[in-house]
């Protein structure tokens, strides 16, 4: 069994006050992805034990976005951003190659307030999607973990009617998700769990949002639809804190 699990941790060094490592060690991952990290080279070193190793993609604004891998098993190669100077200045992007599949962590960007980066996300999801794909006609299937700033489905997020056409839950968002997934992905945690409502990896930090399950389901692991028999389990970490999200995890038989 491989597990697996992402974390948008919303800056990693105040992440590490609220308990980061104590979670870490819990999980026990094969391989730990981080978000929005928020960090520059050399700003924080983990007392990481064993085996792992970690990979960092950094934003060049400081205390901007940025993506980690904490990795138990040596990568065959390892890539940064998706080979596209307009999207790769943000550290939103790693892919590890394992022997079985390759392993992608984003962080996609948010279509921001008033939608004024909406017209950007677009591009972007096209071309992610190409490098993707790409990855894919490298004869491996590829695993996708990550805060993908997209609640998919109504039952993904509390109050869809109010959020209707907001960031993250615009038509436009939703639909390039659907086509994502029409392909070759599959929702590793709705393959498991396909109407659950209340399940969410995001919460406000306004308005007590977190106590009353006010929250979006944002966090994803995708795999490519080849790997289908492979899938373990998928979960919700939601007792988790230390972050406006908490962790998801897969679990694969390879």
């Amino acid at each position: 069994m491989i597990k697996l699990v992402s974390w948008n941790v919303n800056g990693l060094r105040a992440c590490l006050g609220k308990g980061f490592m104590d979670v870490f060690r819990a999980c026990g991952a094969d391989y730990f992805c981080l978000q929005e990290t928020k960090l520059q080279a050399g700003q924080v070193e983990l007392p990481l034990e064993g085996d792992y190793r970690i990979y960092w993609n950094y934003a060049e604004k400081k205390g901007y976005s940025g993506t980690a891998i904490i990795a138990r098993r040596e990568p065959l190669s390892v890539r940064y951003g998706m080979g596209r100077e307009e999207h790769d200045r943000e550290g939103r992007i790693i892919t590890l190659e394992a022997e079985e599949f390759f392993l992608v962590t984003v962080y996609t960007p948010n279509s921001q307030d008033g939608l004024r980066r909406l017209d950007y996300r677009m591009a972007w999801e096209d071309d992610f999607l190409r490098f993707l794909k790409a990855l894919e006609g490298e004869g491996k299937p590829v695993v996708v973990c990550g805060d993908l700033n997209v609640a998919h489905r109504e039952i993904d997020l509390k109050n869809p009617k109010t959020n209707r056409q907001n960031a993250g839950f615009t038509d436009a968002e939703r639909e390039k998700f659907s086509t994502l997934l029409a392909s070759g992905f599959t929702d590793t945690f709705r393959f498991f769990y396909p109407d659950l409502e209340g399940a969410y990896s995001w919460w406000s930090y306004r308005f007590r949002a977190r106590e009353k399950n006010a929250g979006w389901r944002i966090d994803y692991f995708l795999v490519s639809d080849a790997l289908r028999p492979k899938l373990l389990g998928a979960a919700i970490l939601n007792e988790v804190m230390g972050s406006d999200h908490c962790p998801v995890e897969l679990r694969l038989d390879l």
